[in-house]
């Protein structure tokens, strides 16, 4: 979903300074008003999946790899409930083991009643309805030189940029690191969006991995952090995000309800775009409203999530990490996009699936909200481009079998 930061000024910080800033940040967030329970008998959802099981043993066979690479006695939050990493790729291993051979919805039902625990968000015991949005892999034509025609740069992580790891200085808080340039004198905050598109200043500061000819599809390929960009001699680049300049997301999205330029009815990155290209005297305004810049990297496969998933289309699912347990499997019900051969969206219509929580993003906060990715191509650009629909979303412990565990 295409979500956006007014300029702000560079700061030095000193150690002491970053940590009276952290912690008051910390404790002054407003504290989360849903929790997590587990779902009492009647209200189990009717499991069904209108995918009928494709692609779901990819998925999970990503999400065991993640609990196989952490520790195995790690601690996973459910609720007031909690599982080691050992118990959950355990459970999962099950699961796979009996979606492989794609059960009835009745034998599905059977299944996960007598051996998992269902767990939804809910306030005051009313089950919380979840924004579910979408992301997708855009694909851009690029040049491996600069010309009249491709002139805008996919950067790589600029040589002068520092990661601080706030472990090392005893400080310990939601936000883990902080990025910024060291200046001889102390650390300031990375150049913003606005001063590097305009002022040059990562020219001899970051390796150009390619030249693309559309600002449009460069600045949404920095929203969905990965992408594949075709390149005039024939070859396929796959980008990955790799860092960021530090600076919050803000939406353009936001940026143009707020300003009624479009209506929040209307609202989707097409309609961003159709904007923009009748509007270009307003691009660089509307750009500069999100100060993030994105850095990439070059990979010979998919996207990877932040749990280190390659994501899978369709099955793969980004969430707020601090609040939801990262790898779980999800039981996601809402409404998806009818495409016709144009692409136009004509209805929407009921799905329910399984899915994997195997990513997280800067606009996905809080427990009231879900990214589905999409994959690459047109239907997934479009339904990642319109998907703003209110759906459930349920987090499923499947018990390991005794012989596996």
């Amino acid at each position: 979903m295409i979500l956006i930061n007014r300029r702000q000024s560079n700061l030095v910080l000193t150690a002491p300074a970053i940590a009276v800033v952290l912690v008051i940040f910390f404790f002054a967030r407003p504290v989360p008003c849903a929790e997590m329970i587990k779902v009492s008998e009647e209200q189990i959802p009717v499991f069904s999946d209108d995918l009928k099981y494709a692609d779901l043993v990819s998925a999970l066979e990503q999400s065991i790899a993640y609990y196989e690479r952490v520790p195995g006695n790690r601690k996973f939050a459910f609720g007031r409930d909690a599982y080691n990493a050992r118990e959950l790729a355990a459970g999962l291993r099950r699961f796979k083991n009996f979606v492989e051979n794609k059960p009835s919805e009745d034998q599905l039902g059977a299944f996960l009643r007598e051996n998992a625990r269902i767990y939804q968000f809910a306030e005051q015991g009313i089950p919380v309805r979840v924004l579910l949005t979408g992301y997708y892999e855009p694909v851009l034509d690029g040049s491996r030189k600069k010309t009249d025609e491709f002139k805008y740069p996919v950067y790589c992580r600029p040589r002068d940029l520092v990661k601080i790891d706030l472990s090392e200085f005893g400080i310990t808080c939601s936000e883990k690191f902080i990025i910024g340039r060291y200046t001889g004198k102390g650390l300031v905050q990375y150049y913003d969006r606005r001063t590097i598109e305009t002022e040059k200043v990562l020219e001899s500061r970051a390796d150009t991995i390619a030249w693309t000819d559309d600002p449009i599809n460069l600045f949404f390929l920095h929203v969905q952090g990965s992408g594949m960009i075709k390149m005039r001699d024939g070859d396929v680049l796959r980008v990955h995000y790799s860092i960021t300049n530090g600076r919050p997301y803000r939406s353009i999205g936001e940026y143009l309800i707020d300003e009624g330029k479009i209506s929040r009815q209307e609202m989707s990155m097409q309609a961003i775009a159709r904007y923009i290209k009748k509007n270009p005297s307003e691009m660089e305004d509307i750009f500069f409203y999100n100060p993030r810049y994105v850095f990439f990297k070059v990979s010979n496969h998919g996207p990877t999530g932040s749990t280190g998933a390659e994501l899978t289309p369709g099955r793969s699912a980004a969430l707020d990490r601090k609040v939801t347990p990262p790898g779980a499997l999800l039981f996601v019900s809402g409404r998806k996009p009818a495409c016709a051969e144009s692409v136009d969206i004509k209805t929407w219509e009921p799905f329910s699936r399984f899915m994997c929580s195997q990513d997280a993003g800067a606009a996905i906060q809080g427990q009231k909200r879900a990214d589905i990715f999409w994959g690459a191509g047109d239907y997934a650009e479009a339904a990642a481009g319109h998907m703003k629909h209110r759906g459930y979303l349920y987090f499923i412990v499947v018990e390991p079998d005794s012989e596996s565990f």
